[in-house]
């Protein structure tokens, strides 16, 4: 899963990132508003967290600029405004979530769970097509009766197949949900994660549509 942090400060932005990383995430980091919005154009993301005191572009005109452009990409505001006129101001443009610095990063993985149950109608952090089950909190996967915690890329493979099942997804659309910008690409690495899996689970976890890509059954 594919996350976009839009924030100036230095520190923040960095740990942010490598925390997302660290919990098996994809984060690319821009440091202005201009930046994030013509990310954001891009539709890449699960999910946008958004600092409000940006330059060049406020975070709030990128968040308008955004919906009135039909962006619907679940956004989080991370943001030092407490008050209760910049909370209500930035959920009344269209943000999923408001969140006031400084904040837990437990917290914040909690809430952007939250959004993304939201937007699949799901009740509890679990994603799945029928024969896979992916919990997006603790990264176990579960095929056929069979459970266990994945590394970080492992989960995020399965899951960027699981959460569009029947669609068949060639080897760059794949690396694009394992690296975030500026990484390097290791050579077979997609081969080799679904090996992994297949050798976890079962071959038919994923199926492999001969010269496009791979792909999980509906």
């Amino acid at each position: 899963m594919r996350v976009l942090i839009i924030e100036d400060d230095p520190m923040i932005g960095r740990n942010l990132a490598l925390a997302l990383k660290e919990a098996g995430l994809i984060a690319d980091w821009v440091q202005d508003g201009i930046q994030g919005l013509d990310a954001a154009k891009t539709g890449h993301y699960a999910v946008i967290l958004l600092d409000l005191g940006l330059p060049r572009k406020s975070g709030t005109d990128v968040l308008k600029s955004m919906r009135d452009r039909g962006i619907d990409t679940p956004l989080l505001i991370i943001t030092a405004r407490d008050g209760i006129d910049d909370r209500v101001g930035g959920l009344d443009l269209g943000a999923d979530d408001y969140l006031v610095k400084p904040f837990s990063f437990k917290e914040l993985l909690a809430r952007i769970r939250a959004i993304l149950r939201r937007q699949g109608g799901h009740a509890a952090s679990i994603v799945g097509n029928g024969e896979i089950t992916l919990n997006l909190a603790s990264h176990e996967a579960t095929y056929r009766g069979k459970s266990l915690i994945l590394s970080a890329k492992e989960f995020a493979l399965l899951h960027t197949l699981v959460a569009h099942p029947g669609t068949i997804y060639s080897r760059s659309q794949i690396e694009e949900h394992l690296y975030g910008w500026g990484e390097e690409v290791e050579s077979n690495v997609v081969d080799v994660i679904i090996h992994y899996l297949r050798r976890k689970f079962d071959s038919e976890i994923i199926r492999n549509v001969r010269g496009i890509g791979w792909m999980v059954v509906k």
